[in-house]
């Protein structure tokens, strides 16, 4: 009986609806499979359409071309190792999300998903039926049986352990999991759990790369019997690697591989908004963008981002000063720019500014001068920014945190017009930590420079919109690390008023701000989408109505 079992994995980064891009991808993985004279080559979930479809699968098109796709992959890739690919399937009118296992140009085996997800970013039972527990498969007669419990299948004792009482001594589990902050630990403790529920080892294999909001963090795993890691795959950068699993007494057991280190929370935050804005832009065509910096310190981290993403020379600032913007900010916001390197212009809103005040003069009369006159400012800026990016082919970034698009503190059709929002889920308190922590820090997948890239003036300063004389954020909000507080209560947690007043807030300024986040929903259902930081990012994460009257009584 054979006694070496040697398999690719392939983590890589697969684009929706790309399945030509997407199988060449596939075809390139086989190829260096091959040539390692491995037995299998393994790609992730939904692999060759690209992970997650959302409702385009349920185009029975779509479904038909993906199907084209894997029988012509079957065949050009006959000559040679299995190749497994997870892909949609049609039968009998119902939708399965499977995984493919091609050989000799013909598919061998076809395993449907049991566990469809349906929370957090996931609709899968909205799109797929679950079929009954499918059982092992063998590529090579001697060689060991394998089991593939699709993603959420091996998140429940109950798929492994069915597998691995009808004959699996090997678990190669194909995902699609998206990042969210210390997930990854969460997921090697179910994996774990898998492999001392059933005593066999298991290859956990992740896609990498962003798509809309979420960003796969790949990491993929091996782990032998007892929890032991065998290998570990970087997280956040496609890899392929081959591992050998030996034939022993007690069963198939994997050899030692590579074990990337894994970055610290801060880090992965900030790596995944660069990540994601550079797949974003890749994924739709953009090449360069462009954003209104301000002074402050989320425009200047937003540049910091764009500029590790795509380069100083596909990054342009503009600052778009008032009679409101200080000297400071004018200052900070080209030491900002020059310390990055990027391109930088300064476009006066003030004589526009009088013309918008000029014509609304006969309807506004004498009423005194609030919101309205400081939101035409932000209008402006979005307007002559969306200029710039309809005349260069830039895609403008938006720059709000997570602080002010939970309360509405931003202006919708003004500083919220944009494409992209790559800070929409961290938290202002959040923002700072990772201005200080990239100003020390610089790593070879950043293409900007190292160094202090981020003012230390900028970080320090209090934050102001500077829409009129002396604005502080703190006249219209409390005190940010007090705000963030609520607010991770009231939105992470789904916490209740009383629960943050027994944390130690005050009742006033906690229903101030539940106020404020439920009047702001319809901000929301408009803004950019922006990369999925936490496990409660608006948009899929917390699906909230835009019209509620309900306030907690609490």
């Amino acid at each position: 009986m054979t006694k070496l079992f040697r398999l690719t994995v392939a983590q890589l980064n697969p684009t929706v609806g790309d399945m030509a891009g997407n199988v060449a991808l596939a075809r390139d993985a086989w190829e260096q499979g091959r040539a390692a004279k491995s037995d299998m080559i393994a790609l992730p979930e939904m692999f060759l359409t690209g992970y997650q479809t959302q409702d385009i699968v349920a185009k029975p098109a779509f479904v038909a071309d993906a199907m084209l796709h894997i029988r012509t992959l079957a065949l050009d890739c006959a000559d040679g190792p299995a190749l497994a690919i997870g892909g949609p399937m049609y039968d009998e009118d119902r939708l399965f999300n499977c995984y493919f296992i091609l050989k000799g140009g013909k598919i061998v085996s076809t395993i449907r998903k049991h566990f469809l997800p349906n929370f957090n970013v996931f609709d899968e039972v909205r799109l797929f039926k679950s079929d009954p527990i499918s059982g092992p498969y063998t590529i090579d007669n001697g060689g060991p049986r394998l089991g593939s419990p699709i993603c959420e299948d091996a998140w429940y004792p109950d798929v492994c352990e069915a597998l691995a009482e009808s004959g699996a001594e090997i678990l190669i589990v194909p995902n699609g999991s998206p990042y969210f902050r210390d997930k990854f630990p969460i997921r090697m403790n179910q994996m774990v759990a898998r492999v001392v529920e059933t005593g066999k080892p298991l290859v956990y294999i992740n896609t990498v790369g962003g798509q809309d909001d979420q960003m796969f963090d790949g990491g993929s795993f091996v782990l032998n019997h007892g929890g032991q890691l065998a290998m570990q795959l970087p997280v956040f950068e496609s890899a392929i690697a081959h591992v050998d699993f030996t034939r022993t007494g007690d069963g198939w057991v994997a050899q030692e591989g590579g074990k990337a280190t894994l970055p610290d929370s801060i880090e992965q935050d900030y790596r995944v908004t660069v990540e994601a804005l550079r797949d974003y832009l890749r994924k739709t065509g953009f090449g360069e963008v462009l954003l209104g910096l301000s002074g402050g310190i989320d425009s200047a981290i937003v540049a910091a981002i764009a500029t590790d993403a795509l380069g100083p020379e596909n990054v342009r600032c503009v600052m778009l000063p008032s009679e409101y913007t200080s000297q400071g900010s004018l200052d900070d916001a080209a030491a900002a720019a020059n310390a990055l390197g990027v391109k930088y212009d300064t476009i006066s809103i003030a004589g526009p500014r009088a013309a918008v005040t000029e014509a609304l003069a006969p309807l506004f009369g004498d009423r005194p001068a609030d919101v309205a006159e400081e939101n035409i400012q932000s209008r402006l800026r979005g307007l002559l920014l969306m200029a710039q990016s309809n005349k260069f082919g830039e895609m403008l970034l938006t720059t709000g945190n997570k602080s002010e698009v939970a309360v509405g503190y931003a202006t919708i059709y003004g500083d919220m017009s944009g494409g992209y929002n790559p800070i929409k889920d961290m938290y202002k308190t959040r923002v700072f930590e990772v201005c200080r922590w990239r100003n020390a820090n610089h790593r070879d997948w950043m293409k900007g420079p190292g160094g202090e890239v981020i003012p230390t003036a900028i970080i320090d300063k209090p934050p102001s919109a500077e829409l009129r004389p002396d604005q502080k954020d703190e006249d219209s909000l409390p005190p940010y690390d007090i705000l963030d507080g609520i607010l991770v209560k009231l939105v992470d947690e789904e916490a209740s008023v009383a629960d943050c007043v027994a944390a130690g807030y005050d009742r006033d300024i906690v229903k101030k701000v539940e106020h404020l986040i439920y009047i702001s929903e319809y901000k929301r259902f408009q803004s950019a989408p922006g990369p999925r930081l936490s496990n409660r990012a608006f948009w899929l994460d917390r699906r909230y109505p835009i019209v509620n009257r309900w306030r907690d009584p609490s």
